[in-house]
């Protein structure tokens, strides 16, 4: 579980209902169903307008790859590339077979598969390209459906301002009742500004960042089985890959070696 999503969301909803309270307000009066069906039904139904069954599925999977921890570790699989780039070395490229077909990552394992199959560099390096935009794409997907309910949800909330509104205007005769009908109708308004601003979009941000870091450690692994396929020193190798980590981690590595050394 990612944590960090769950405590933003949190430390929000808490900031914006801890200001209202401070400044005297009633947590009930925060609490409008009325308002929550306008502007979260709204939002749901547009969404659901806005996009195929096929995407509105996947909808689920989003959620569970927002979050979940997910945190590739790179590290260990620079280090399981160079066990291959070193055992490749030693008894070729046919005895990473096992490998290919046990490790834990299914792109490593499908990219150490090609090698062993004898596939050529470019066929192999398209193969996982492709592999690569058809990750990048699916992310998108998942973010464009948060990023749409970011859209809709202060719409919404101006609907249901309006509705309110109108129905206050209908109860003019009933002055004394007007402040307090006034300020359920703005509710709506809120759900739908804070929703879309603490939930939504963030949730889309936090979707393409994620992908970003998974394209990087794909674009890493891609380095890395085309690597071993053209039989390069496992110390080049570790060379290599280590520019795709994080500056700090990578000069840690680095001084653990030296070290140890």
């Amino acid at each position: 579980m990612d944590l960090t999503t769950i405590i933003g969301i949190i430390a929000g909803l808490a900031a914006l209902i801890g200001g209202f309270l401070w400044e005297g307000g009633d947590a009930s009066g925060l609490v409008q169903g009325a308002a929550a069906l306008i502007v979260f039904g709204g939002t749901a139904a547009a969404v659901v307008i806005s996009f195929p069954l096929a995407r509105l599925k996947k909808i689920p999977r989003a959620i569970a790859f927002t979050f979940s921890s997910g945190g590739t570790d790179n590290e260990q699989l620079i280090e399981d590339i160079v066990n291959m780039s070193t055992h490749a070395r030693r008894a070729g490229v046919l005895a990473l077979e096992p490998q290919a077909s046990s490790h834990d990552n299914p792109f490593l394992r499908e990219g150490i598969q090609q090698v062993v199959d004898g596939t050529d560099r470019e066929v192999i390096q398209q193969i996982l390209e492709l592999e690569m935009t058809k990750t990048e794409l699916e992310h998108e997907q998942y973010a464009k459906v948060f990023d749409s309910a970011g859209g809709y949800a202060p719409t919404m909330g101006i609907i249901g301002t309006v509705m309110g509104l109108i129905q206050v205007l209908g109860s003019l005769s009933e002055p004394t009742g007007l402040g307090g009908s006034i300020a359920v109708a703005f509710t709506a308004t809120l759900y739908g500004v804070a929703s879309a601003n603490l939930i939504f979009l963030p949730i889309a941000s936090k979707i393409r960042s994620r992908s970003e870091l998974d394209i990087q450690t794909m674009e890493m692994l891609l380095e890395g089985v085309l690597s071993i396929q053209n039989g390069e020193n496992p110390q080049l190798v570790r060379k290599k890959l280590e520019t795709f980590l994080p500056e700090s981690n990578g000069n840690l590595i680095r001084e653990a070696r030296t070290g140890e050394e």
